[in-house]
């Protein structure tokens, strides 16, 4: 049984071949066969790995951008391979990140969002697809936050209501998701419960009624305390 050999066809064969022979890569970084320049290419020698972001495979490509400084890989964040701008994107930071905010690949743009300093945030904010526009709600600056608010999808309402302050939320206690109207019972000032402990749904009624009583309480314990002895 075959346990390392450069000529498999099994890239876990191939691997431990180099791991064994990294001295052997180098010589594979033009071979025909895809799978192999890219195990060669995972345990060449670094200074090789520039001319491999050339490679007219994604796969190797792939896995030369995943071991080079991030500083090299700005030219491939137009690659034609969605998984090389993915782990591009994941490598990159700051205002290298610009222009990948408007990939065609969903995906592409989260990492993006996820990654991109807060302040260029807002150029995202009408992003084409909800998942995009969560994660710039989770990050964005305080400041916008109302904008989103008014954000088609229920999803992102829903963090930005876990984010604003407590004296803001009384605005969205008539969002169109029990979800988001939750969160707002769950944290709003208590001048906003009094018609939350209407709602239509029944848990966001319950939630409401149970701080209202405790509001009660409390106001009552109060009360007692500034009585006279």
């Amino acid at each position: 049984m075959q346990h390392a050999c450069v000529q498999d066809r099994y890239a876990r064969r191939i691997d431990r071949f180099f791991h064994w022979n990294p001295q052997l890569a180098r010589e594979y970084l033009e071979h025909a066969y895809f799978e192999l320049r890219a195990v060669a290419t995972k345990h060449v020698d670094v200074f090789q790995l520039p001319r491999m972001l050339d490679d007219p495979d994604g796969t190797v490509r792939l896995t030369a951008v995943q071991r080079l400084p991030a500083r090299l890989l700005r030219r491939l964040r137009e690659d034609p391979d969605r998984e090389v701008r993915i782990r591009v994107a994941a490598r990159l930071k700051g205002a290298d990140l610009i222009m990948m905010m408007e990939d065609a690949d969903y995906y592409v743009r989260q990492v993006v969002a996820r990654r991109i300093m807060p302040s260029l945030l807002p150029l995202m904010m009408r992003d084409d697809d909800p998942e995009v526009r969560r994660d710039v709600a989770k990050r964005i600056e305080p400041g916008w936050l109302m904008t989103l608010s008014a954000d088609d999808d229920a999803g992102v309402r829903l963090e930005v209501v876990r984010r604003l302050p407590a004296e803001q939320l009384t605005w969205l206690r008539h969002d169109t998701d029990w979800r988001v109207r939750y969160e707002v019972a769950e944290r709003c000032e208590p001048a906003g419960l009094a018609e939350l402990a209407g709602d239509p749904d029944e848990v966001v009624r319950e939630l409401a009624r149970q701080r209202l009583s405790g509001e009660g309480a409390i106001a009552e314990d109060a009360g007692r305390g500034l009585q006279t002895p």
